[in-house]
């Protein structure tokens, strides 16, 4: 049964980004000739948005509330999905395996997550996504 589909939202287990959430943007089930096992392009949260309260000034507000993307293709058995999904089909169009191949697609690519992460924390869908793991 495929369920690391599309949308899914999983933390990842090992390497430098453990702990973190991400979301799966394309799964690779078949591999391919650079990377011949199952594995996903994954958008994730380098470093999360900081608290906001009220007593804050609006430009401390917007500072606190930048997220760091990041971008990779992750193996499978380094994902452990979640029960959580999060619609982000519109970069799916930005993002494919190609965007790896030059650091400048990669740095367009980071800021259009950027972009579309933020506007999702700004409108307070997906709350659970945008807060870092307590362990």
């Amino acid at each position: 049964m495929k369920f690391l589909k599309t949308g899914r939202v999983c933390l990842i287990t090992r390497g430098r980004f453990a702990g973190r959430k991400v979301v799966i943007i394309q799964p690779l089930d078949t591999g391919s000739r650079a990377m011949p096992f199952g594995h996903a392009l994954v958008v994730g949260i380098e470093r999360y948005p900081s608290q906001v309260t009220r007593r804050m000034g609006k430009a401390k507000q917007q500072k606190r509330s930048t997220i760091k993307p990041f971008i990779k293709q992750v193996n499978y058995t380094h994902l452990m999905p979640t029960r959580y999904t999060l619609d982000l089909e519109n970069l799916r169009n930005v993002l494919s395996p190609d965007t790896f191949k030059e650091p400048s697609q990669r740095e367009d690519a980071k800021k259009t997550v950027k972009k579309a992460l933020e506007e999702r924390y700004q409108s307070g869908k997906n709350r659970w996504f945008f807060t870092p793991l307590k362990f």
